[in-house]
């Protein structure tokens, strides 16, 4: 996998950290990024980011009720 190098001027309301955390909830949510991508990009541990992700009421899985009851044979 390459990889491309972006430059961003932030304002000084956001911190650097917050905005790798924040870009990486999005791609994560709209399924650009697996979980590991998105919490290295992020910083964090997987755990962690799974953790960051509920704070922004974004589900770690994103199954339909009927998509998990099919899974597990219900």
């Amino acid at each position: 996998m390459s990889a491309t190098e972006l430059r961003v001027s932030l304002p000084e309301s956001l911190s650097e950290e917050e905005a790798r955390t924040l870009l990486a909830v999005k791609l994560y949510e709209t399924g650009r990024f697996s979980l590991g991508q998105a919490a290295k990009v992020s910083g964090f541990s997987k755990r962690a980011f799974m953790e960051v992700l509920g704070h922004h009421k974004i589900p770690v899985f994103n199954q339909s009720a009927e998509e998990l009851r099919q899974d597990l044979g219900l």
